[in-house]
Order: structure tokens, then C-alpha cells, then sequence
């Protein structure tokens, strides 16, 4: 009953893939929608759905389409309790994907181009700053690698201008911040600190 997001930027964004005897397959995106994205976020402990997205949106995968017209009702354990049809008329051109609460996504703003400027996360759907207090250069260097932006030229500091804060500690080079030790929302490791940002050495659009 495995199931996994590929294609996304985090774990908990992505295509659809469930595997069976072995073999990993692709939902049809027929049918696909909030209800049926909620069971398959919360069987991942990636919160609720905030997108069902359909054809092919994280590009199309490979193997067996396993599910088509999948009817869950929302509160089902996992994905595959709901109903469904197995016989279908898919191609991977249709493989369903889903974006879930739990997923985070950045971008720099304010900079001369995408690789500069102040750290923004998208994160339970609102973008926020992050805290410098733990700011350092491996925490930086995750982020313009996850960007495509090469590595850290200069880390500057900025006020805080979004409601919502996350802090990020990096105890290594993680393939993205977040699989770094993360809180949001807290005040105290915020506490007096300024918003993040850095000048990455690559350029981005």
C-alpha cells in the first residue's frame, strides 16, 4: 500500500504513485479532486490538499495507470479504500497530482533577478519571511542549490514584511530547507532577528 509524490519540490507535493506487487504506477486524473488529494495528503502526514492538479502537471510518469475515476469521499485512511475503476482509457499524459498544506516552496524577492534578494516561503498557503537568527551558510547554500542557483555569494538581512515567519536550521547540505529542522510561527527563535535573504552566484529568470 506504499504510496509516494514525485516530481514536486518537496515530499509533499507531486504525481501521484502507488505501488503494487512491486511495481510503481500513476493515477488517471478522471474524476480527480479535493476529496481524493486530502486522503493521499494525510496518508503522507502532509496536512490536507491545497490543489488536485491533473494532467500531468509534475510531467508523466511510468509503469501501470493502477486508478482511474477515484471517488473518495475525504476521510478514508488511504487511497486505496476509495473507490475506483481499474479498467481505464488513460495515458501518462493524464497522470493526477496533488499539492498539499505541508509543502513549502521559496522564492528570493526584491534582488536583481530570481537568485537574489530576500527569502520567501510558501508554506499552508501564505507566503512568509524567514528569521536570520539561524541563517548561516549551509541553510543558504540549500536554497540557491534548490533554486538552480548555484552557491552563496553574500547572505544581507532585511525587515520582516509578511505576517508569517519560519525559521530553518540545516545540520547538513539537505537536498531542500525542508528537510531541515523547521518552525513557523514561533516567536521566540524570531525574537529581535531580521528576514533572511541572500545573493546566490548563479543567475535565475
Amino acid at each position: 500500500r506504499a504510496l509516494r509524490l514525485a516530481g514536486g519540490r518537496s515530499r509533499c507535493e507531486g504525481r501521484v504513485e502507488l505501488e503494487q506487487e512491486g511495481t510503481w504506477g500513476t493515477v488517471c486524473d478522471d474524476g480527480w479532486d479535493i476529496p481524493d488529494a486530502d486522503v493521499v495528503c494525510r496518508q503522507l502526514q502532509c496536512g490536507h490538499a491545497v490543489r488536485a492538479h491533473g494532467n500531468a502537471a509534475f510531467g508523466r510518469g511510468h509503469g501501470p495507470i493502477l486508478r482511474d475515476e477515484v471517488g473518495c469521499e475525504g476521510h478514508e485512511r488511504d487511497l486505496w479504500e476509495c473507490p475506483a475503476t481499474l479498467e481505464h482509457d488513460c495515458s501518462h499524459k493524464e497522470d493526477a497530482g496533488v499539492v498539499c498544506s505541508e509543502h513549502q516552496e521559496w522564492r528570493l524577492s526584491g534582488g536583481r533577478d530570481g537568485c537574489a534578494g530576500r527569502v520567501e516561503v510558501f508554506f499552508r498557503g501564505t507566503w512568509s519571511t524567514v528569521c536570520n537568527s539561524t541563517w548561516y551558510e549551509t541553510e543558504a547554500t540549500v536554497l540557491c542549490r534548490t533554486l538552480g542557483c548555484g552557491d552563496v555569494l553574500r547572505r544581507p538581512s532585511f525587515g520582516h514584511t509578511l505576517p508569517g515567519k519560519m525559521v530553518y536550521l540545516c545540520g547538513s547540505l539537505q537536498p531542500s530547507l525542508a528537510q531541515c529542522h523547521w518552525i513557523f510561527n514561533k516567536s521566540a527563535p524570531c525574537y529581535q532577528s531580521w528576514a533572511a535573504g541572500v545573493v546566490c552566484n548563479g543567475t535565475g529568470s
